[in-house]
């Protein structure tokens, strides 16, 4: 299932990806640093949601409280609970 997140406090802007059960598949971020994006994106590719968010959550970038990583963890947790409703 394809999801969209608009995220808050980051530069990136908007986090698209799809699971496939519990398996992450196409991360994309528009916004944000780049490279540090792309490399985030080819890391979770395949990977379980639930590790990666247990990787990623409470991650933050210089003062802020939160960063593009904590983000798509806050993502692929409305996503598996939106998906468990579902």
């Amino acid at each position: 299932m394809k999801h969209t997140y608009e995220t808050s406090g980051t530069c990136s802007r908007l986090i698209e990806f799809e699971l496939d059960g519990k398996t992450i598949h196409n991360v994309k971020f528009t916004g944000g640093c780049n490279g540090n994006l792309k490399a985030i994106s080819k890391l979770t590719e395949g990977q379980d949601a639930e590790q990666i968010i247990s990787i990623l959550e409470g991650n933050t970038c210089g003062p802020r409280p939160t960063s593009c990583a904590d983000q798509l963890a806050r993502a692929l947790k409305a996503a598996l609970e939106e998906e468990r409703g579902a």
